[in-house]
């Protein structure tokens, strides 16, 4: 199959979604329920911090570029980007459960803000055309009310270290933008579920097929979560879709799409859709979701329980509008749990 130029841009390409990403872009799969593009298989360059790890993890023919976002200068990531026409810019430091930094802000803007300041600006310089950053659902905030989910326009409330990095990034990456060629498209992401990921989607899972025990059976919620194949659906409509139709975003104008699967899930159908991936039972038992909030409170898990019986849903039709993408319902199976 023939390679289409220019390359496109690849960061965080070791993590979960980019070296999925990575393996069905080298293959040159076509995307579910994405616009058609043309034939092809663009050329890609992974911006890794360690080579050697890198070339264990991604598939032969991506070109592996060692360069750590941090530490690197705007001259140097610009030169990295010669011949590139679009970023998918996944790297950063993710939301960390068990808080270890004496500064968790400070390293949230070095990793998130930052980081993507500068390559935003040497995007800007090289004269790449499109930069895909993958952002988070938490800057919209972290629950909302039955009936009423979280819209593109809505004002953002982030609250924690992580999501304020996010957004200050987001509002970083449009500025930079801001009356130049290159087209910034943000999506902010749910829990994001599929093979090799990590987290609290990795230890529910591992709970479910040790067969353990579960006080989630009186949970009545709402959460909307995107599986790894939609996501990457996501990814290549916002890669190839028509300029002009991405542009248009509704009243927003900011290019910021909330991107989840056709309809959310109760945390009950969550732990039965991974026992029936699994093969084993769902054990679940129906504790008072007062007493679990009081015992995450007790525990110092307060905002994990939250997720576990609050609601958060998504509505993704503005992604869809702009870019023809057709999102798919919440499915798991086996190949999405074990490798």
């Amino acid at each position: 199959m023939a390679v289409s130029e220019p390359a496109i841009a690849v960061t965080g390409a070791t993590g979960f979604i980019g070296r999925s990403f990575c393996a069905r872009s080298a293959l040159g799969a076509p995307a579910v329920g994405s616009p058609a593009h043309a034939a092809g298989t663009a050329a890609l360059r992974a911006l890794v911090r360690e080579r050697r790890r890198a070339e264990g993890i991604l598939p032969p023919g991506v070109e592996l570029v060692e360069m750590d976002l941090e530490t690197a200068d705007v001259a140097e990531l610009t030169r990295t980007l010669t011949g590139v026409g679009a970023i998918v810019h996944l790297a950063g430091r993710a939301h960390v459960i068990d808080e270890r930094a004496a500064d968790p802000d400070a390293a949230y803007r070095r990793a998130n803000v930052d980081a993507t300041a500068k390559l935003a600006e040497a995007a800007v310089a090289a004269g790449v055309g499109r930069f895909v950053f993958a952002s988070t659902i938490k800057v919209n905030g972290e629950s909302t009310i039955s009936g009423r989910p979280f819209l593109p326009d809505d004002p953002p409330q982030p609250g924690d270290a992580y999501a304020r990095s996010k957004h200050a990034a987001e509002v970083a990456l449009q500025r930079i933008a801001q009356g130049t060629p290159m087209l910034p498209l943000i999506l902010r992401l749910p829990l994001v579920y599929g093979l090799h990921a990590r987290g609290n989607f990795r230890r529910l899972v591992d709970a479910v097929a040790a067969r353990r025990w579960l006080p989630f059976g009186a949970i009545d919620n709402r959460r909307s979560l995107l599986g790894l194949p939609n996501l990457l659906d996501a990814i290549d409509a916002a890669l190839h879709a028509m300029p002009e139709r991405t542009a248009t975003t509704g009243t927003s104008g900011r290019n910021v799409h909330l991107i989840a699967d056709a309809a959310p899930v109760s945390t009950p159908d969550l732990v039965r859709a991974i026992a029936r991936a699994l093969g084993v039972d769902a054990r679940l038992f129906p504790a008072p979701v007062g007493l679990l909030r009081i015992a995450g409170a007790l525990t110092g898990r307060a905002a994990l329980l939250e997720r576990l019986t609050g609601s958060l849903e998504i509505d993704s039709t503005s992604f869809a509008r702009a870019t023809g993408w057709r999102t798919r319902p919440f499915a798991i199976d086996a190949a999405m749990l074990v490798a």
